[in-house]
């Protein structure tokens, strides 16, 4: 089976930036190309850059059902793949769709922004569209919200409006079935998530969104990635409140979030 990849293993050496070991540590997020970081939620480019070097080549297909402020289109742009992006709220497609068309494409790939409930039919037959000729992706990159930590929007079907950590699992199931089966088989897929504290209790949602997708018999679990977080707006210079605030509750402050690597193994995309 050819690499998934554009990297010349005979000069394996000249690749020092890509990490191949599962603790990834960056010290601030990474700006320009496009890059913005006043949308609450977004994920550094960092995440996608690595993982579309590792598990794409140049002109494949990457699909985020949860594009936020476009992140993952951007790296797209950057690196010369495709890139289809939804998101249920309107308001980030429209300023992701700003920022795509302001950065700059110098391989002249297309990208495409999908608005909608990433869970409906109507939704994935938008995103067979976009993917055009083939309709299928080599990389999908899954970074939902953390629950209710950040709400996104009042829409209905937003995971930010789960009334549960039950009812948030399901909903990113449903997102997942509708729009897994667009990956090819044998390509990558990650999901980039962190925990949440609700009641003084630590919620792995984690381990849980791992859980769900491993119910599902095409998926094996390749990598588990633990990525430092930093410049965390609600925490930004109030370092010493949260400190005094974890002594005194008896609990460690989130410093970390998840990349969980899967493989698709099982029947050809539809």
């Amino acid at each position: 089976m050819p690499p998934h990849n554009d990297l010349d293993l005979d000069n394996w050496k000249a690749y020092p930036d890509i990490l191949t070991d599962s603790l990834w540590l960056f010290d601030e997020r990474e700006r320009g190309e496009g890059h913005s970081a006043d949308y609450h939620g977004n994920f550094v480019p960092q995440i996608p850059n690595q993982l579309m070097r590792r598990f794409t080549r140049k002109g494949e297909t990457v699909l985020d059902p949860f594009l936020g402020g476009g992140t993952t289109l951007l790296e797209c742009l950057r690196l010369g793949r495709a890139g289809v992006g939804v998101d249920i709220d309107a308001d980030a497609t429209r300023r992701a769709r700003v920022r795509l068309r302001s950065a700059p494409n110098e391989h002249g790939v297309s990208t495409a922004v999908v608005t909608g409930d990433a869970a409906a039919a109507r939704t994935k037959a938008a995103v067979r569209k976009a993917l055009g000729e083939g309709g299928s992706a080599q990389l999908l990159i899954l970074h939902p919200p953390y629950h209710n930590v950040v709400r996104f929007s009042e829409r209905p079907g937003d995971l930010s409006r789960a009334p549960n950590v039950e009812r948030f699992v399901e909903m990113f199931e449903r997102v997942f079935d509708n729009l897994a089966d667009f990956l090819d088989r044998d390509r990558h897929c990650a999901l980039v998530v962190g925990d949440a504290y609700a009641g003084a209790r630590w919620i792995p949602l984690g381990f849980l969104l791992m859980d769900a997708i491993l119910r599902r018999p095409a998926f094996a679990l390749k990598s588990v990635i633990v990525k430092n977080m930093s410049g965390n707006r609600a925490k930004r210079n109030r370092e010493n409140l949260w400190r005094y605030r974890a002594l005194k509750g008896g609990y460690y402050i989130f410093k970390h979030e998840y990349v969980f690597l899967f493989q698709k193994c099982g029947e050809e995309s539809s």
